[in-house]
C-alpha cells in the first residue's frame, strides 16, 4: 500500500503568529513534503521494500559507509522526518511538561543550555540537515546533527525532537538567518507535550 501525505495537525496560518508563515507551510508541506511521498512509493513499487514500514526501510536501506545515501533512503527517510517534523511544532501554549524539564536538566545542566546546544548543532550543521534531541539506547539524552535526510532510526536511537534546517524551511521567514529560525523553533513553535510523550 502506497504512502500517503499526512494532513498537518493545524492549519497553514496556525503557526504564522509565532514566526512560521502560511506560505511556508504551503511550499515545505503541500510541495517538499508530498514530493518525498511521491518519489519515495515510486522507487520502492516493485521492489523488496513494497509493504514494509518507514522505519524497516530507513534502516534497511541506510548505508553507514556511503557519502551520499541513496534515492530510496533519501526520499523515505524525509518522508519520515517531515511526518514527525508537523507534530513536534503546534500553535498552543507550548507549556514545558515537568517530567521532560527535569530530563533535559539532568543531561545538560539546564533547560537553556539544551536549547544552546541544540541550537548550535543546528547552526552548525553544513549545507543540508536535521538537529535532534534523541534518547540513545541507554536512556541518555543527546543533541546531535544530522546530513541530509539522514536521521536518528539509522543509529538506534529515539528522535524526540527534530528540526529541518535545509533552507525550505525557513528561507521565506528568516531569509539566511538559520540561527533566528532555530531560536524561534525553540522558544515558539516546538509543541513540548509531543516531545515529552515520545520519551
Amino acid at each position: 500500500m502506497a504512502f500517503e501525505l499526512p494532513d498537518l495537525p493545524y492549519a497553514h496560518d496556525a503557526l504564522a503568529a509565532k514566526g512560521m508563515s502560511a506560505e511556508t507551510l504551503e511550499y515545505h508541506h503541500d510541495l517538499h513534503h508530498k514530493a518525498y511521498v511521491d518519489n519515495g512509493n515510486k522507487l520502492i513499487a516493485g521492489t523488496e521494500w513494497d509493504g514494509k514500514s518507514l522505519e524497516e526501510i530507513i534502516v534497511g536501506t541506510y548505508d553507514a559507509n556511503a557519502v551520499a545515501q541513496n534515492g530510496i533512503f533519501n526520499n523515505i527517510s524525509q518522508l519520515w522526518n517531515h511526518n514527525q517534523f508537523w507534530e513536534m511544532m503546534g500553535p498552543g501554549g507550548n507549556a514545558m511538561p515537568g517530567e521532560l524539564e527535569r530530563a533535559l536538566t539532568e543531561s545538560f545542566g539546564s533547560v537553556d543550555e539544551f536549547k544552546s546546544q541544540f541550537s548550535a548543532a543546528g547552526a552548525g550543521q553544513f549545507g543540508s540537515g536535521w538537529a535532534w534531541l534523541v534518547k540513545n539506547a541507554d536512556g541518555s539524552l543527546a543533541v546531535t546533527k544530522t546530513e541530509n535526510g539522514v536521521n536518528p532510526l539509522c543509529f538506534g536511537q529515539t528522535a524526540l525532537l527534530g528540526c529541518d534546517v535545509w533552507e525550505h524551511s525557513y528561507y521565506i521567514d528568516f531569509r539566511n538567518k538559520r540561527p533566528a529560525y532555530l531560536s524561534n523553533f525553540l522558544d515558539n513553535l516546538v509543541n513540548w507535550e509531543n516531545v515529552a510523550s515520545r520519551m
